[in-house]
C-alpha cells in the first residue's frame, strides 16, 4: 500500500436543524451534526484532538479546539468507524463548519484527518 494511503481517515457529516432549541426572534439557530469517522488506511490510529472553523452568514468566524470528540479519543483499527453527534449554535439561519482531527497512528506518526466543509441551514432557506 502506498505510504500516503497508510494514514488515511475519511470523515463525513450530516447536519440537522433543531427548531425546538432555536429562537429565530433572538437570532439563535441551533443545529446538530452527526459525524462519521472511518479509518480507511492500513494502520490503527487514534483521534487525539479537534479543530473546527465555524462561519455564519455574517462571516463571523468561531474556532474551536479541544481534546477528543464528545469526551472520547477513539482508537480506530483499519476499517473501523466511530460516529457521534454534537451541536452548534449560530446567530444566522445559515452557516458552515469545517475542520481537522489530529490523529496519531500506532507507529507514532501524527497526521490530520480533514473534515470537509458542510452547510447548516434552516429548512427552505437554501435552494
Amino acid at each position: 500500500m502506498a505510504e500516503s494511503k497508510k494514514y488515511e481517515v475519511a470523515v463525513s457529516a450530516v447536519p440537522q436543524y433543531l427548531p425546538e432549541q432555536s429562537d429565530p426572534e433572538k437570532e439563535r439557530y441551533v443545529f446538530a451534526y452527526t459525524i462519521t469517522i472511518e479509518n480507511v488506511g492500513s494502520v490503527p490510529a487514534q483521534l487525539i484532538s479537534r479543530h473546527w472553523i465555524i462561519t455564519d452568514a455574517s462571516d463571523q468566524v468561531q474556532e474551536v479546539r479541544g481534546l477528543g470528540v464528545v469526551g472520547h479519543q477513539p482508537l480506530l483499527k483499519p476499517g473501523e468507524k466511530f460516529e457521534y453527534t454534537s451541536g452548534c449554535q449560530l446567530d444566522t439561519p445559515v452557516g458552515t463548519m469545517r475542520g481537522t482531527y489530529q490523529m496519531t497512528a500506532d507507529d507514532g506518526t501524527q497526521f490530520e484527518a480533514v473534515v470537509p466543509e458542510f452547510t447548516m441551514a434552516i429548512p427552505r432557506v437554501l435552494h
